[in-house]
């Protein structure tokens, strides 16, 4: 069921946008060579309860997780891209790593994520690398600035094909966008790729999550044997930016913006 919420509404999601932007700068500071994926999480998770919020990923078990996510932000490193499930692994310099996050703060949900390089740039992959980041932040941007009222969920999803295919990637639409309020996933669904002027029409009280990801060269992926982790069949490295956003009469507002 695809909810449209009230100015009111809106404004009380502010906090939980708020405090996913701040999680999301303190880990991304906090991502070092050396440091480890569960030193990440558990920073993450300290912050969650001196905030008194609500994790979203902890006890989170749709039908295509192995068990229940077990941890509160996903840490995916470079062939990775989605769900990437904290464990014991202390980054490198040049790693690629997303992070997302997703946190209830007062009954609301709030949904983000970035895409950074650790330390310095790996070896011959300084301008690969800065691409790939870079054309998923512009998809972001290019998808956002489709979510007006009048356009249809199909416009949010060609402009981001279209920034993507522009880049000479290829796009999976397995996993994409998605409407945000008071659980994390919810309609409509919003794909990284579609035909402008078709789907749901996009109405003022709309809140969703825009969330480009793409592969370096190939648009198939497969589980980890964690259950979790979603990597790129040939082992290319991924990259993956998302904002939870509001549609207004007066434009798209970006709750999570950092």
């Amino acid at each position: 069921m695809i909810e449209l919420r009230t100015p009111r509404e809106i404004d009380e999601m502010r906090p939980a946008g708020r405090f996913v932007a701040e999680v999301l700068t303190a880990v991304r500071a906090a991502a070092k060579p050396g440091v480890n994926l569960l030193e990440l999480d558990e920073l993450a998770h300290e912050m969650i309860r001196d905030r008194g919020a609500q994790s979203c990923y902890i006890d989170y078990h749709p039908s295509f997780g192995a068990m229940p996510f077990g941890k509160v932000i996903c840490t995916s490193v470079n062939d990775a891209v989605l769900h990437g499930l904290p464990h014991d692994y202390a980054l490198r310099d040049g790693d690629l790593l997303s992070i997302d996050f997703a946190v209830s703060v007062n009954g609301w949900v709030a949904d983000s994520a970035l895409s950074f390089v650790v330390g310095s740039p790996a070896p011959g992959r300084a301008e690969t690398d800065a691409k790939l980041i870079r054309t998923s932040e512009l998809a972001l941007e290019a998808g956002i600035a489709a979510a007006t009222v009048g356009n249809k969920v199909g416009d949010i999803s060609a402009a981001i094909a279209k920034v993507g295919h522009d880049a000479g990637y290829s796009i999976n639409t397995d996993f994409g966008g998605h409407g945000v309020g008071r659980t994390m996933h919810g309609d409509p669904h919003v794909p990284n790729d579609g035909r402008a002027g078709r789907g749901f029409p996009l109405k003022p009280g709309l809140v969703i999550a825009v969330e480009p990801w793409f592969l370096e060269t190939t648009d198939e992926i497969w589980t980890d044997p964690d259950g979790w982790t979603l990597r790129s069949k040939d082992g290319s490295r991924g990259a993956h930016s998302e904002h939870t956003i509001a549609i207004t009469e007066d434009g798209p507002i970006v709750l999570t913006a950092r």
